[in-house]
């Protein structure tokens, strides 16, 4: 017997109304109106074993579906373990709704259980945190939260209910779904840099992960092939130009970046990732242009050349019209586009010993050699970790757009897991590949138990050095020692997943570790590769991040 409609009723009814196919979540009672909603609703309730990994979940869901994600989380500690998915949704610009559950309202400042006003803690990580109003207000706070969220620039909201408003009647919301209408660029701001790429001489462009959230991957590769630009991708904006695509000069991106005179940076900040915006020589600073899906977004840490925000489809077709109106000529760039493609063969063709290594201790290049060989190209690729998973940046290069995910620039990790449960959902018949670092893996592995549970197979594979590469190496530079930086050599945590109904095995030589990933991607069923690596070899990286 059904219960008579409630508040709880009303917000999953207007979730489903944007879309939203699944509720991440942990059990709480705070929030048992919501998922009572989601039994009338027919919106599937996915459980996890820690609320961070729902949070993830709702993150990459949106990332992947470029749909809102939801994630239910119940009062106290249930909202503050969320914490740290919601700020990586924050700087990921991911549209995820958090719903969480309060003390009761008639009982508020009495010391009811796990009773803490959340919203003051969220606000900085959000673009909108509130506490509904009343029982009838559930169905258009719901609404309000949602349109907050998909709006250019998107990022993730939180909303709480007081538990008694949850469970009180409330009448059937009306909902209006909106689609943000495309911010319109403007015409002056696109003639100016159509004017520096024809003044260029040695262009590039970086597509970076709001160019695949925005829809704008067709005309970003359209601009890319007319214009005759190489592509440095950054994060999400993998795939954008596909592996092996004649101007995709991700091998080159050192060169690149120190002989450009001009960089368009495009869907993604001037962060870390990309030097805070600083190309070019110790001689001459290459001229950077920086374009975002929102005003909000664009660089104020530095001042680019000239600048664009709007819907980033509508700015790349634009351009492209602006740049034919400035006299852009493709071929000028033709001998550059040529230099940089031979730079990255050159750096590919360099791999190849590393790749087959047979090396023991095993390289963590191997791994990706061996992996190499067995990716699909629809596969969705996560990293999760430091300094194994970096490798994964430079050596896995998907085929198609939308099927990288990363941390991105918070980097934070334990989002593994949380991500490998949306992924195989978002993309049922897909290979679904999680590469862990040993250290990430100590963070959410406990999920496992949800991919069991719920009868989602995946992939893990664990670069299992033993030691926390990325603090180790640097601490015994800095000071000749190193502290806190060492785990357990060989740990198994492959009898970890396997504890949980999972398979796996340990794989400690070269030859063993193909054979090892085509028994988990032909076994159906949560497997790890548990893969001892060496942990004298340290990832070659540019940068710290600081």
């Amino acid at each position: 017997m059904e219960s008579a409609k409630h508040a709880g009723d009303a917000a999953v009814a207007v979730s489903k109304a944007y879309g939203v196919e699944t509720m991440f979540t942990l059990s709480g009672g705070h929030v048992f109106p919501l998922y009572d909603g989601a039994v009338h609703e027919g919106m599937r309730i996915l459980d996890v074993r820690h609320e961070q990994s729902a949070v993830f979940a709702a993150e990459a869901t949106a990332r992947l579906t470029r749909k809102p994600g939801l994630a239910v989380l119940t009062a106290g500690p249930g909202i503050t373990n969320g914490v740290s998915g919601v700020a990586t949704a924050h700087f990921n610009g991911s549209p995820v709704v958090v719903m969480g559950g309060r003390a009761p309202q008639s009982r508020w400042g009495s010391g009811a259980l796990q009773e803490l006003d959340h919203p003051p803690l969220l606000k900085p990580i959000t673009k909108l945190s509130f506490t509904g109003t009343d029982a009838e207000s559930v169905g258009q706070d719901v609404e309000m939260a949602f349109r907050t969220a998909v709006a250019p620039h998107r990022g993730p909201v939180f909303l709480d209910f007081y538990m008694d408003h949850l469970f009180s009647p409330s009448s059937p919301h009306e909902v209006r779904t909106q689609t943000p209408s495309p911010l319109e660029p403007d015409p002056d701001d696109l003639t100016a840099i159509a004017r520096l790429l024809a003044e260029a001489e040695r262009p590039v462009l970086v597509y970076g992960s709001d160019v695949w959230m925005d829809r704008a991957e067709e005309a970003a590769r359209d601009f890319a092939e007319t214009w005759r630009l190489p592509v440095i991708p950054n994060g999400q904006g993998r795939g954008i130009l596909p592996s092996g695509h004649e101007l995709l000069v991700t091998r080159a991106r050192s060169v690149a970046f120190k002989q450009a005179d001009l960089v368009i940076v495009i869907g993604t900040p001037l962060d870390f990732r990309l030097n805070y915006g600083w190309f070019g020589g110790s001689d001459a600073l290459a001229r950077v242009v920086h374009i975002a899906d929102a005003p909000s977004q664009l660089a104020t840490h530095m001042q680019p050349a000239a600048s664009a925000a709007g819907d980033l489809s509508v700015v790349l077709w634009s351009l492209g019209t602006a740049c034919g109106d400035a006299g852009v000529k493709p071929d000028t760039y033709a001998s550059w586009v040529s230099k940089l493609a031979d730079t990255a063969a050159a750096a590919i063709a360099g791999d190849a010993e590393l790749l087959a290594s047979d090396s023991d201790p095993i390289h963590p290049m191997r791994v990706y050699g061996e992996l190499g060989k067995v990716l699909a190209d629809d596969a969705v690729v996560i990293g999760d970790g430091g300094d194994f998973v970096s490798y994964a940046g430079k050596y896995v290069e998907p085929k198609q757009p939308g099927n990288w995910l990363d941390p991105g620039p918070y980097g934070c990790l334990g989002t593994g897991l949380g991500y490998s449960v949306a992924a195989r959902l978002a993309r049922p018949s897909s290979q679904v590949v999680l590469l862990l670092g040993d250290g990430a893996a100590g963070f959410s592995l406990m999920d496992v138990d949800t991919l069991v549970r719920h009868r989602l197979p995946v992939v893990m594979i664990c670069g299992n050095n033993g030691i926390w590469g990325l603090e180790k190496h640097p601490m015994q530079l800095l000071y000749g020692y190193d502290v806190a930086a060492e785990l357990q050599p060989q740990c198994r945590y492959d009898q970890v997943v396997t504890a949980l109904g999972g398979g796996g095995e340990l794989v400690t030589k070269p030859s063993e570790i193909g054979p090892a990933l085509r028994r988990a991607f032909d076994s159906g069923i949560p497997y790890m590769v548990n893969i001892a690596t060496d942990p004298q070899i340290a990832y070659p990286r540019s940068t710290t991040g600081v």
